[in-house]
């Protein structure tokens, strides 16, 4: 049957058209955006994991630059701890020296006192964003301070931030409002004299006397008269020793907390790139499959487009009929 109030053949024709320029849009649209999941009508819970997964990068990306604040405040901390150690071995071979027979000890002792400032200087100085991890000179202790080192999130959806803590109490090195939480200031007691070997300390020295701040109760400041007898150096020598232990100790959970940082910011950075290529298989389009689809569309937009000016030439031929 052949009608001009309705052509079956145009109509099937337009619909096949529409079709193919729809998937045209689609495939232009991949190739546009290089998402084969831009929106959640694309796909839903593909679109919904990747937005959650690129919600969590960004929440590693802030971890990783708290890693590197925390790694620039450890490694000043180290470097302040690294040149009180040594200034500590050098007040140590200065008081060695002190212990041999005619040597001038108000002269090493003027030594000594630079050497001490010195250590004052080092640890006051040991400040990165506001924060001293060597130096407290306010009435609150140090305490442990929390580095955020990664971002969680569990098989029930919850999310949890991990930190990495440094209880700065092992390092402090001078407190000014309590002699007693400075491994400088406080009072180091040991054994010397006759009480060497004994088990039993009866002498307790400390380092340095914070500006303002008192000394350790039964504590004697490691300072050098000419009349210093020599058991009381020997005994200034051990408490020097004890100390330079203590702050070996310290720089030595620095250095594990730096290389703790460093692994952790490597760990970091892979598993962003892990999530990247997790979320980009998930929504990211094949260039190449979709340029060859596009390729194909295109030709059936051409034959689409034919086939409908054929089917719509129909009329055309029933008017000749009734020319004739």
């Amino acid at each position: 049957m052949t009608s001009i109030l309705t052509n079956s053949a145009a109509m099937a024709a337009l619909q096949t058209l529409r079709s193919i320029n729809t998937n045209m849009e689609d495939v232009q649209s991949r190739i546009s955006s290089g998402y084969r999941v831009e929106t959640a009508a694309d796909n839903a819970a593909y679109w919904s994991i990747a937005t959650t997964m690129r919600s969590d990068n960004a929440a590693l990306s802030t971890v990783q630059d708290a890693l590197g604040l925390g790694a620039a405040k450890v490694d000043t901390s180290y470097a302040g701890m690294s040149s009180a150690i040594e200034v500590v071995s050098e007040i140590k071979a200065k008081l060695v020296a002190a212990r041999e027979p005619g040597v001038d000890k108000t002269k090493i002792n003027k030594e000594l006192n630079e050497l001490k400032n010195q250590l004052a200087s080092a640890a006051e100085s040991a400040s990165f964003s506001g924060e001293n991890w060597l130096y407290n000179d306010t009435t609150t202790p140090a305490g442990i301070k929390s580095i955020v080192a990664s971002f969680n999130r569990s098989t029930n959806g919850s999310v949890s931030v991990t930190t990495l803590d440094y209880d700065t109490a092992e390092s402090i090195l001078i407190d000014t409002q309590d002699s007693s939480l400075g491994q400088l200031t406080k009072g180091v007691a040991v054994e010397q004299g006759a009480a060497v070997g004994t088990g039993t300390a009866n002498a307790t020295y400390h380092l340095v006397l914070a500006a303002g701040g008192t000394a350790p109760t039964g504590s004697v400041l490691i300072d050098l008269t000419s009349a210093t007898p020599d058991d009381d150096i020997e005994g200034m020598i051990s408490a020097v020793d004890k100390m330079l232990s203590n702050l070996t100790d310290a720089a030595s959970t620095l250095g594990a907390i730096t290389s703790r940082i460093d692994m952790q910011e490597n760990f970091v950075a892979n598993l962003m790139d892990v999530i990247d290529k997790g979320v980009g298989r998930l929504v990211d389009a094949d260039m190449n499959e979709e340029s060859t689809r596009l390729k194909a569309l295109q030709t059936q937009q051409q034959l689409g487009i034919q086939a409908l000016s054929i089917a719509n030439t129909n009329s055309e031929n029933i008017l000749r009929l009734f020319q004739q």
